[in-house]
């Protein structure tokens, strides 16, 4: 599917020279990610890959947040009949999020990801497969897995929580929900900077622009040795590291998905309501 075609499913692309700038595009839903929206996110992936007049990217979100995970209300994730809801659950992680995780991840170009609003869910799972994450100062990072909907964190975060700001934090924001600010992402490590709301798309587009003139040769290598702590080998196999995860996880997600607590979640949150747990 050509670039171009991806504006339905909730994504655009406008290029600045050799940078490549990718929107969600879906504002109404605060960039929540639908089945289509997924699919263009992995198209768009592979792609930039094979342009070659794209030398960086960058990734962010219109209107006021950056992305609030799966859409579970509009986002097409509806049980096959005689499907059960873990079931669902993990062909929905298999089939659509780890595919874009893994595509973003592996991106052998540099990606910077400017974080517009409130990042939930998988959105922090998305924001993370970036090689720099600026984050406005008014923006935010919470994970709803497991306090509002009963799971485990997925879309990575589950990899990239401990390495990125230690075991303790991790478990913390994952087991309480509790939002996290820019600045204290970035002061935690777990992204590059935050940086005034209103300087936000220049600074990310003066960060992509730098790396756009810079050796990509090198650039896609030093991607590949920092991409798994056992370096290019592990980084290279799908049993290793990052993928290693998105698969436990989706194999987490289905039996933890066919609990009666994950039914309260999910109804709760179409409710707009607190869930109450058994």
């Amino acid at each position: 599917m050509p670039l171009e075609d991806h504006a339905a499913a909730g994504l655009t692309r406008h290029d600045e020279g050799a940078v490549a700038i990718i929107t969600l595009s879906r504002p109404q839903r605060l960039n929540a990610l639908s089945r289509p929206l997924c699919h263009a996110l992995v198209a768009t992936a592979e792609a930039l890959s094979a342009d070659n007049t794209v030398r960086a990217v960058v990734l962010t979100g219109a209107g006021s947040g950056f992305c609030a995970g799966a859409d579970l209300v509009d986002g097409g994730f509806t049980p096959l009949a005689g499907e059960t809801r873990g079931a669902a659950t993990r062909r929905f992680l298999e089939e659509d999020f780890n595919p874009v995780a893994l595509a973003w991840y592996r991106l052998a170009k540099p990606v910077v990801v400017a974080v517009n609003g409130i990042a939930a869910g998988g959105g922090v799972g998305l924001a993370l497969t970036g090689d720099f994450v600026l984050a406005a100062d008014t923006a935010s990072f919470i994970q709803v897995f497991t306090p509002k909907l009963a799971l485990v964190p997925d879309m990575g975060c589950s990899w990239q929580l401990p390495r990125l700001v230690g075991i303790a934090r991790a478990k913390a924001l994952a087991l309480l929900g509790d939002r996290l600010d820019a600045a204290t992402a970035a002061q935690w490590g777990l992204i590059h900077a935050a940086v005034p709301a209103s300087e936000l798309a220049t600074h990310a587009l003066g960060l992509a622009q730098r790396l756009a003139s810079g050796p990509a040769n090198a650039q896609s290598t030093v991607k590949r040795l920092f991409a798994d702590e056992a370096g290019f080998a592990a980084a290279l196999a799908d049993e290793a590291g990052f993928a290693a995860a998105l698969a436990e996880e989706a194999r987490l997600q289905q039996a933890l998905g066919n609990h009666a607590d994950h039914a309260e979640g999910l109804a709760a949150f179409v409710a707009k309501r607190a869930p109450q747990y058994s």
